[in-house]
């Protein structure tokens, strides 16, 4: 018998991490994350983030573009060299909305752009359309 995932698995098989140096878009996105049904990992930045993608292995990643140490560029292209992590989507999130910072994104890999402050809604349409890819 073939069962769907979607029915299979609640939200909370989705294991979102949020890397961001700013601990109000960190707490904001856990918020909303959380009511969505969704479990939630949070970085501070990139050299955090690495070792929570090891260890947590998330299903979906949000990540901040300017952050100190490892930028969030950085940050995408080594999860993306990593044959483990690879397929996980990397959305990037940035306050500025300029075609350079998506086109630049792409080129490391990211799989969306979305424009900070960002709402409860447009958070949740990100994470339920990756969901419905992954599915």
């Amino acid at each position: 018998m073939v069962t769907d995932k979607t029915t299979e698995h609640p939200a909370s098989a989705t294991r979102v991490l949020v890397i961001d140096d700013s601990n109000t878009i960190r707490r904001s996105a856990e918020i909303f994350l959380r009511q969505g049904g969704y479990e939630v990992v949070l970085a501070e930045d990139g050299f955090d983030a690495l070792a929570k993608v090891n260890d947590h292995e998330p299903t979906l990643i949000f990540c901040d573009i300017l952050m100190p140490r490892l930028d969030g560029y950085q940050t995408c292209a080594i999860i993306k060299r990593n044959p483990r992590f690879a397929n996980v989507p990397v959305v990037m999130l940035s306050s500025k909305d300029g075609v350079f910072d998506k086109a630049r994104g792409r080129m490391v890999g990211s799989d969306d752009y979305l424009t900070k402050p960002f709402t409860k809604e447009q958070l949740l349409r990100v994470v339920a359309h990756f969901r419905s890819i992954a599915a």
